[in-house]
């Protein structure tokens, strides 16, 4: 696919017919990849996993030295370049890591976002030659460990009103860093920070490289450790910077660039929180189906019951939903980079940085609706384990609380919900996106009789992709209007833009999984994949009620009369489902299955 000059551009999705066949899967992985994913699963299972009660215990110093044993593996030095000790793999293999190191614990998987992420990354695509050499090595080893200072007490989701100041020396040769900042992981073991802050009065940040080192403090000192709800052994501390110098040659790119710097960070991170979300719902649905067979109720295992058949059912396709879309946007991204780095104009660092920057889009999608179905996973595990999910001496009640901060950081999932809307409208302005033809085409079929003729749905999911089809025109419908209506305003109604964001992400997430199905189905055979199949459908069920109900809040909040009527009838026209499915029968197909494997098995 790299070679391939139609690759979709970010947020085209939306407007294009996509085969199954243009999609990655993880059934399509390579022989390489394959042994990754092994490595990586034998390391969690060997020194993360049967250490959870450490990890929750606080044991700081356990997260440090997991760490220093994934730098050993080289874990740590995936994404990194050759040119500077890493192995210089591609995307894709950067977030199969990312997914299945994370699974265990929140705590050494936050541990290990922030490091290998916002930690090392912003130095490997925004560094000077000189930089690089001189830390990446470190970093890539674990020599080093890095960290993430951007976070203020008055500056979270509005990342560039931080008031650190950063003053030039007289003799030119260093800054100086006063300020605070806070919420900081891996702070109290690691050995540089990527620290924001103001130049004099500039409109933006910068950013800067700045070592730290116990011995030597250069007016950094660290709060005490912040007790949290979840992931108890990442270290998180208050940084509070008291003239620090930092060498003008730590200056991170150029000044004032800094704002672009960290919001580039957390594109790449929201698509990484999104992977990290998924080996820890995959072990939860595992524990509780171990859980569910073993534990007798009325003479029978309660995972028998139907009640309990629905939530392993419901969980196991959420899982399977956001595996399906996550190494979709991978490959995309991974295929965009290559694109950029074969047409000779970019560096490795543009390429990368445009790479992910032209899927801003899906990185929010995949970040809000992930993190959300780990919550949901979590929630039903507590569940399913009954009383014994509430105590400590279970896996699930740590993973319930671990899962929480996935909705806040990286970007809270309402700031990423408007985000996946306004990247979407500015794509839509520079031509990236053609949306205006076909919500013209909309707005046109609405006024025209519909066709009465029944086609043919004979073909697997031939139904389920027009439903894809229409749920993409009835978004352009709603957002359309909204946008007409509100016009450069419309930030500034943000229950409408979050309405359409739960529409465009249910579009994504159910068109991935039912393409990802239908792959399988093509290659393996309808009957060998039927779990596979009930998932993509189940999927799309829930991904029906859940547009209706945010396309009809919408269109009854800011159209009235006429419109109002026409919209309500365009809603009604496009949510239309002829051949729904048993969806007893659904949930049945795949909780039997993964039962009969006691784990989840796709």
């Amino acid at each position: 696919m790299s070679d391939n000059k139609d690759l979709l551009r970010g947020g085209q999705f939306l407007v294009k017919a996509i085969d199954c066949e243009d999609i990655f899967t993880p059934e399509d992985f390579n022989e390489d990849q394959k042994m990754m994913k092994d490595s990586v699963k034998e390391f969690v299972d060997r020194e993360i996993w049967p250490n959870k009660a450490r990890f929750e215990k606080k044991d700081y110093a356990l997260t440090e030295s997991c760490m220093r044993k994934a730098g050993e593996m080289g874990f740590l030095s995936i994404s990194v370049p050759e040119a500077y000790e890493g192995m210089g793999l591609g995307f894709v293999d950067t977030v199969l890591v990312c997914d299945y190191i994370s699974g265990a614990t929140g705590s050494f998987s936050t541990a290990f976002g922030a490091h290998t992420g916002i930690g090392t990354m912003p130095i490997t695509l925004y560094g000077t030659e000189e930089q690089k050499k001189k830390y990446v090595p470190k970093l890539a080893s674990g020599e080093w460990f890095g960290s993430y200072c951007l976070t203020e007490p008055s500056a979270g989701s509005d990342a560039n009103s931080g008031k650190t100041k950063a003053v030039l020396s007289d003799d030119g040769k260093y800054y100086s860093i006063t300020g605070q900042k806070m919420w900081i992981s891996n702070a109290g073991f690691c050995n540089l920070m990527i620290v924001f802050a103001r130049i004099e009065d500039d409109k933006y940040i910068t950013g800067f490289i700045v070592e730290y080192d116990k011995e030597n403090p250069n007016g950094i000192t660290l709060g005490e450790e912040e007790h949290k709800l979840g992931i108890r052994a990442s270290s998180t501390r208050q940084v509070f910077f008291n003239e620090t110098k930092v060498p003008v040659e730590n200056m991170l790119s150029t000044r004032g660039n800094g704002f672009k710097i960290a919001m580039n960070s957390l594109n790449v991170g929201r698509i990484k929180l999104a992977a990290a979300c998924l080996d820890a719902q995959r072990r939860v649905i595992t524990e509780s189906v171990k859980y569910a067979t073993e534990r007798v109720q009325f003479k029978t295992p309660i995972a028998e019951f139907g009640a309990i058949k629905q939530k392993i059912a419901e969980i196991a396709t959420n899982c399977w939903v956001g595996e399906s879309a996550t190494y979709r946007a991978a490959k995309n991204i991974e295929d965009r980079i290559e694109l950029r780095k074969n047409n000779g104009k970019d560096t490795h660092q543009e390429a990368e940085l445009k790479g992910v920057e032209e899927y801003a889009i899906e990185c929010s999608i995949l970040k809000v609706a992930v993190s959300e179905h780990a919550q949901k996973c979590t929630d039903e595990g507590i569940q399913i384990f009954g009383g014994m999910g509430f105590s400590e001496e279970t896996p699930i009640e740590s993973a319930w609380r671990d899962a929480r901060i996935a909705r806040i950081y990286e970007g809270t999932n309402e700031i990423n919900r408007m985000l996946s809307i306004g990247m979407l409208i500015k794509k839509a302005m520079k031509g990236h996106v053609d949306v205006l033809t076909p919500a013209t085409a909309v707005a046109n079929e609405l006024t025209s009789i519909p066709s009465f003729d029944m086609p043919d749905y004979s073909a697997l999911f031939s139904e389920e992709k027009n439903i894809i089809a229409n749920l993409k025109k009835l978004f352009l419908m709603v957002a359309g209007a909204i946008l007409q209506k509100y016009g450069k305003e419309v930030d500034k109604h943000q229950q409408l833009m979050m309405a359409c964001s739960d529409i465009l992400i249910q579009i994504y997430m159910s068109e991935s999984a039912i393409l990802r199905a239908e792959k399988l189905a093509k290659k393996e055979g309808e009957e060998n994949v039927k779990e596979q199949i009930a998932m993509a459908k189940l999927n799309l069920f829930h991904a029906i009620d859940v547009i209706e109900t945010a396309g009809k809040h919408s269109i009854i909040s800011f159209a009235e009369g006429d419109e109002q009527r026409m919209m309500l009838m365009g809603l009604k026209r496009y949510l239309k489902y002829t051949n729904m499915p048993n969806i007893v029968e659904l949930r049945n197909i795949i909780a039997d299955k993964i039962t009969s494997e006691n784990k989840y098995c796709f």
